[in-house]
This record gives structure tokens, C-alpha cells and sequence, in this order.
């Protein structure tokens, strides 16, 4: 589960009223969900997961508090279960440093869904960046499947789920930010089987072709379109995410491809990278990190495509262990916030 943070002050800048089923706090500035929990007399480990639970409609893109805001404190008889510990548990944040976050405007996008389409414009750490996310597959194509419990899994639509989440994060971050796969109907789900359709388009609303090479093709000259049009802005990078679909046997890590003559994105293959080993080290210390970066010059998008392009395969479809990765959404939550991260450190040393 997801760890984040706000505090609490007992005293001046905090309050605290009864409510009938649950207490409420303000956040205010310097606060953290660690010690709001802690002062408010609940363990914090036992009882973070359900603050966020009863909160996240009124939390930042990375579940931070806002200043001024009211949130409700879980009630102390409520049971928490005990969090799977194959299940990844990442994060972006220090849970005992980070504080409340400012707000510093509020944007609508409907494509993120009902319970996401208000972002909160958090930084500008990536200010005049811009990005072109790619989900891969879609339309007639759901790219690998596989069934669970009676269901059908499929790439495009968790894949999507992630690169929606990223969209939302990185806009969060100051960054312009370009949907190339787009579905009109399904914003981020919170659900563990997403439904399968196939209504997925190609920006703005091209219907993609059922041919393969075609559907390539369209997605590279709009990328490159776009890609002429900000040609004043020298940071313009490809993020293309996929499920892979491997032996049931194998699990793996998430894992980078970049074009070997393209040194932006080799570098920010290997910013990704750097990420989630850090990640890995500080949340799940006994298991080691084994994703890889390599060129992959084949790769239609990144071989014809004008920006700086990097494949990420976020795990094997098919297998039990991955697929915890894959269907619970705080884990495709947290993979696109450290994709963010590794984004915003690759920013920094353009």
C-alpha cells in the first residue's frame, strides 16, 4: 500500500472536532500523515492504508494533504489486513520529511475519469517539458491476454491505467503532456480486473487500424506532427508502456528499452532504472532489483520517432507474482509516480 505523508500539530495551526463516526483534522503547513496518526493516539503503520482509503478523493496526485483542508482520521476499531508482502510497496516520498502540499492551481481533465479529472498543480518542476505517453496496443488489439479467475486480462487496458496515472502525475509536475493512446470512455480505474473494449483511439480521435504496421505508423506521424510543433522546446521525451507476456514461470522486474544512438534516452533509461533500484532498496530492502536497460533499435516507435523514446514493460502478464504488480491499483499508482520520479531526476540534468 501506498505510504504518504501529511502531519498534525496538536496545538497551534491544527484542530480537531468529533464527528459522529469519524475525527477530522486541518492540514496545515509542515504536517504529515505519520505524525497526525501518531498524536491522534492510532499506530501509524496499521493505520495508514485506511486514512488514505478515507481520504484519497480530497489527497494530492501523490496522496500529500493540502494546507486548510479537513481530513477524517480512521476509526480505531477498524481492522486493517495485513498487507501482502510480495505485493510491491513503493513510494516516491520520505515519510518522515515531506510536507502538506500547496496547491497552486487546479486543472479538469475529463479523460482521467470522474473520481481523478480535477489535478491539482502541485510544482513546476517540469515546466516546459513535454511528453508523449503511449499505451501500447489497443483498439482491435489488446495486446498479451491472459484469464484470471474466469476473467480475460489484457495488456491495453492495464497499461493504460498506468500511462493515465503518469499523465495525471506529470501534469501535476508543470509538464505539458500528450495522450497518444486515448480511450474515451475508461478514466483510472481503481478496480483489479479492468473490462475489456475496444474503443481506444489515437490522438486527438484518429480510429486506430486493425493492420499492425498502420497502426505504428499513425502513431509516429502524430508523435513527430507534435513533436514540430514544440520544436522550441528542446525537452520533448516518448514514454511507451506495456505488459509483457512471458513462461508463467518467469517473473520479472520492470525493465527499459531506448534506441542505442539515442543518448537522451539512454539517459533517461537509465534515470527510470536508477529509480526503481533506489525504490526497491528502501521499500522491499531483501529482494533485490533485476530490471534491465538495453537498446532495442527494432522497435517501430523508437526507431522512426523524432523524440527521444523509452519502452517500459512493467511485468509479465502471465505470471502469479507479476500480476499482484499489475492488478492492484496502488501498485500501477506507485510504478507511474517512480516513472515520475525518474522522469523529474532525467529533467534536472538535461
Amino acid at each position: 500500500m501506498l505510504k504518504r505523508l501529511v502531519t498534525f500539530l496538536l496545538l497551534a495551526g491544527s484542530y480537531l472536532t468529533h464527528a459522529q463516526e469519524h475525527k477530522k483534522v486541518m492540514a496545515v503547513q509542515g504536517d504529515g500523515i505519520y505524525s497526525l496518526l501518531r498524536n491522534s493516539g492510532l499506530e501509524p503503520k496499521k493505520y495508514l492504508a485506511p486514512f488514505i482509503e478515507l481520504n484519497k478523493e480530497n489527497l494530492s496526485s501523490e496522496n500529500g494533504l493540502f494546507i486548510g483542508r479537513i481530513y477524517l482520521l480512521p476509526k480505531p476499531e477498524e481492522k486493517v489486513e495485513k498487507a501482502d508482502e510480495e505485493v510491491v510497496m513503493p513510494d516516491s516520498v520520505d515519510m518522515q520529511t515531506v510536507k502538506a502540499t500547496k496547491v497552486l492551481e487546479k486543472r479538469y481533465y475529463g479523460i482521467f475519469g470522474a473520481d481523478y479529472a480535477m489535478v491539482s498543480i502541485e510544482s513546476r518542476q517540469l515546466e516546459g517539458a513535454v511528453f508523449y505517453l503511449i499505451s501500447g496496443h489497443g483498439g482491435p488489439d489488446p495486446g498479451a491476454v491472459e484469464h484470471y479467475g474466469g476473467q480475460l486480462l489484457a495488456e491495453d487496458e492495464y497499461a493504460y491505467d498506468v500511462t493515465l496515472r503518469l499523465a495525471r502525475k506529470l501534469i501535476a509536475n508543470g509538464a505539458l503532456v500528450y495522450l497518444i493512446t486515448r480511450d474515451p470512455n475508461d478514466g483510472i480505474r481503481d478496480a483489479r480486473l479492468l473490462e475489456v473494449d475496444h474503443d481506444e483511439e489515437t490522438y486527438p480521435s484518429k480510429r486506430i487500424p486493425r493492420n499492425h504496421s498502420l497502426r505504428l505508423k499513425q502513431r509516429v506521424e502524430v508523435v513527430n506532427e507534435l513533436y514540430e510543433r514544440h520544436a522550441a522546446k528542446p525537452y520533448q521525451r516518448i514514454i511507451e508502456t506495456h505488459v509483457d507476456s512471458r513462461s508463467k514461470s518467469e517473473n520479472i522486474d520492470v525493465f527499459f528499452y531506448y534506441h542505442e544512438l539515442s543518448k537522451d534516452g539512454q539517459r533517461l533509461a537509465q534515470n527510470l532504472q536508477q529509480t526503481f533500484k533506489q525504490k526497491y532498496a528502501r521499500y522491499q530492502p531483501n529482494r533485490k532489483y533485476s530490471g534491465t536497460i538495453e537498446p532495442r533499435n527494432s522497435l517501430y516507435i523508437i526507431k522512426y520517432s523524432k523524440a527521444p523514446t523509452v519502452y517500459v514493460e512493467i511485468g509479465n502478464l502471465k505470471n502469479t507474482r507479476d500480476q499482484r504488480r499489475i492488478l492492484d491499483w496502488e501498485n500501477r499508482d506507485a510504478i507511474a509516480m517512480w516513472i515520475t520520479d525518474g522522469v523529474i531526476a532525467d529533467f534536472k540534468e538535461r
